[in-house]
């Protein structure tokens, strides 16, 4: 029981991580390649205090590290499988979104 529930926090601390629109585009990004808060910031079109809030939040909950290059900070994802996790939460919304469409296409018909 003990096991099954450190297992539930695990995933329950793991989606509080993704919880946030900046967070799941910066995973986004470095499903893409490694980068540092400068080049997340141009990106994202956002100031660096925000930024490494949001990266501050992903390495506490494991979900990216750091390696210190010179005076930057190089972040990668922790586990690779992030960017199929993100892959298959684009699908869902796409399904959910044809779900929506064919519905307003049905109400649209009678």
């Amino acid at each position: 029981m003990n096991q099954f529930h450190n297992m539930q926090q695990f995933k329950s601390d793991f989606f509080k991580a993704l919880a946030h629109p900046m967070r799941i585009r910066i995973l986004e990004l470095l499903s893409e390649g490694n980068k540092n808060v400068n080049e997340l910031q141009q990106i994202l079109s956002s100031e660096g205090s925000a930024v490494s809030q949001q990266l501050a939040v992903l390495r506490n909950k494991n979900v990216v590290y750091g390696i210190k290059e010179g005076t930057t900070v190089v972040y990668s994802l922790r586990d690779p499988l992030i960017k199929d996790l993100l892959a298959v939460a684009k699908q869902i919304f796409d399904n959910h979104l044809v779900d929506a469409i064919t519905m307003l296409e049905d109400i649209r018909k009678t």
